[in-house]
């Protein structure tokens, strides 16, 4: 697939700018990703973007997968190429220098007050995020009280998150979702 400059240059403006607000890693920007993948770009519907979050879930490696798997289906080999750079790169970038600064400013207390202020926020970032997933996967009524429950047991029991997901996947599997 031979994908046109401007698109290139879009997914790569596009996912620099959004690594340096993916504050707590790549999951806490689903929710910008999925407004820019599919609400103001149109690159892929609802469900294609619920289906490539949960492919790179359960994938093994990195989180930020998901920003791989959109480049590919919006410019194949080149596109995934540029979105993962464009995502690491300049958040490594930035870690890197915070990171610095924070050694240096071992003695000083603005450094433990901002860690503590990061906290609420990336918790925060993360609750939007299942909230999309949530509104973009779940189509129908059983699937909203299938991820209610899911929540709910996750929530209150020490029960592994897989066999909620093996649950989940027989449900989807059995035609009931």
């Amino acid at each position: 697939m031979n994908a046109p400059v401007g698109t290139l240059f879009t997914l790569a403006w596009t996912f620099a700018f959004m690594s340096l607000l993916a504050i707590g890693g790549a999951n806490s920007a689903i929710p910008e990703m999925h407004r820019i993948a599919v609400d103001v770009r149109q690159w892929m519907t609802d469900a294609q973007f619920a289906d490539m979050f949960a492919i790179a879930q359960l994938s093994p490696g990195p989180n930020v997968l998901i920003v791989t798997l959109i480049g590919y289906h919006v410019a194949g080999l080149a596109g995934a190429a540029i979105a993962t750079i464009a995502m690491c790169g300049p958040s490594a970038a930035v870690a890197y220098f915070v990171s610095r600064t924070l050694q240096r400013a071992s003695d000083a207390r603005w450094p433990l007050i901002l860690q503590a202020a990061l906290v609420p926020l990336s918790i925060g970032l993360m609750c939007a995020s299942g909230l999309i997933l949530a509104l973009t996967a779940d189509r129908t009524l059983i699937a909203a009280l299938i991820t209610a429950v899911a929540a709910v047991l996750a929530f209150f029991t020490r029960l592994n998150p897989l066999w909620l997901l093996a649950a989940g996947g027989v449900l989807g599997f059995a035609g009931l979702v």
